[in-house]
């Protein structure tokens, strides 16, 4: 198989990364670094690292970001941060990406634990979240090619464990052989339209 993984040299995306490259080609896209420049928040630079890879069989996205802050100190456009990157941004792929992706092939995307169990200063990520699980679920009833939609929800992983503790206090990290086999399962698996939830 030919994977884009977009963030494949991220915490989570590298060890992605590594399991994909063992037996497939793996094209990382990047807004800064990568085998590809590719900045989600930008849909024209979606349209354009696509046409510089190609057809691929599968697209991982491992990248996107929102706004931390206590909601007070939140604005407008600390919560555009979030709709146009970790959203709109995983949304264009699916829309850009379908037109490069093999019959049958697959599309994953990423979210986390605060769509189901938000904490504090995250109600915009936990928004931007939701959103991203509603629209797998919604759009795989129409995808056309077989092309499968799912997202992988994760919850703090032991790479960034340490970072991110204090914020989920009572919950255990996420062992990394477990996250490299949700995105296994969402790729090489037959599943679409699902959230695949990894929490403690």
């Amino acid at each position: 198989m030919k994977v884009l993984i977009i963030g494949g040299k991220g915490t989570i995306g590298s060890r992605v990364t590594e399991y994909f490259a063992a037996n497939n080609e793996v094209v990382i896209g990047g807004r800064n670094s990568g085998d590809v420049q590719i900045d989600i928040a930008d849909s024209k630079s979606i349209q354009s690292a696509f046409e510089k890879i190609g057809t691929v069989d599968a697209i991982i996205c491992a990248a996107g970001e929102a706004k931390w802050a206590n909601f007070d100190d939140l604005t407008e456009e600390d919560y555009y941060i979030g709709l146009k990157s970790k959203l709109m941004g995983q949304v264009n792929l699916v829309r850009i990406g379908r037109k490069f992706l093999s019959p049958q092939g697959s599309i994953t995307l990423s979210t986390g634990i605060l769509a189901d169990d938000p904490v504090v200063k995250t109600t915009s990520a936990a928004m931007v979240n939701g959103g991203i699980h509603s629209f797998v679920q919604a759009v795989a009833l129409e995808i056309e090619n077989g092309i499968r939609v799912n997202v992988v929800s994760l919850g703090v992983v032991e790479d960034a464990y340490e970072k991110y503790k204090d914020y989920f206090p009572g919950h255990n990290p996420i062992p990394t052989p477990k996250v490299i086999n949700a995105y296994a399962k969402a790729v090489q698996g037959k599943m679409n339209g699902q959230i695949i939830r990894m929490y403690d």
